[in-house]
């Protein structure tokens, strides 16, 4: 039994393409125990349909819930896939307001390196398998601005073990998502001053077709975390088909580094 949640604030991030509604099972999951959950949308994603020319607009949703939070408060930032980096920027921004930043399947830069550097590892370890019927658009250098989830890769790979009804949800919500890559090459990278003082946990999805397990694992070897726990069986969304055993690990989690 999933002990009471103390009224734990949780900040839960969206992947690529995403939106806050691909978290509705886990926020029901963690405010049925006492906890509060908010899952926002990102700029230009879910109901937002702010523009977002920049990453710094793109997060800055996240950005000014950081900052309305009252002296004091201090909440659980949770970053899916590319939410990854959307949390890592919010943890340079607002360290003293984050006790803990986990990172589900995601990006997780390190304090030398440009956090775009990880993407690139992504499409050059994926050169060589399918995208499918994915659509992307690259600059005249070859350097890929966008990209929106074709339903048949959805459906093969990151819905992959999910119900049809998610599935379904998924096809009719998401949106085109920007990289970013320039500006994150070029403008930004950690700091062990304030990004490297928060807590940090990964949660290794073994089954992810995605961001497959051995690229889950450079981001934890080039980035040490505080901590990493391994679910068993999870595709890449496991908010949607491993709520329980999730939220059970959040939930300890935040017990742990409060």
């Amino acid at each position: 039994m999933i002990e009471k949640g103390e009224s734990t604030h949780f900040v839960l991030v969206h992947g690529f393409c995403h939106g806050g509604w691909c978290w509705y099972k886990l926020a029901a999951a963690l405010n049925s125990i006492g906890c509060r959950a908010t899952a926002l949308d990102l700029a230009g994603c879910g109901v937002n349909t702010d523009l977002a020319p920049s990453f710094s607009d793109y997060v800055r949703p996240l950005m000014d819930l950081l900052a309305s939070l009252p002296d004091g408060e201090r909440v659980v930032l949770v970053g899916h896939s590319y939410g990854g980096l959307a949390i890592s920027a919010a943890m340079e921004n607002f360290p003293a307001k984050i006790s803990l930043a986990v990172f589900v399947t995601a990006y997780m830069p390190n304090c030398t390196d440009p956090p775009a550097a990880l993407i690139q590892e992504f499409f050059k370890r994926g050169s060589k398998k399918s995208f499918m019927d994915c659509e992307f658009k690259f600059d005249e250098d070859g350097v890929p601005l966008s990209a929106f989830f074709g339903p048949e890769y959805m459906a093969a790979v990151v819905y992959r073990n999910c119900s049809a009804e998610d599935l379904e949800l998924g096809k009719m919500l998401i949106r085109p998502n920007l990289f970013y890559l320039k500006e994150m090459s070029n403008n930004w990278v950690v700091s062990e001053e304030k990004y490297g003082v928060v807590k940090r946990c990964y949660v290794i999805c073994e089954d992810d077709e995605v961001m497959e397990e051995e690229f889950q694992r450079y981001n934890i070897e080039k980035s040490p975390p505080d901590e990493v726990i391994s679910i068993e069986a999870a595709s890449h969304m496991p908010m949607l088909t491993k709520t329980h055993l999730l939220s059970s690990s959040l939930l300890q989690l935040s017990h742990k580094y409060h």
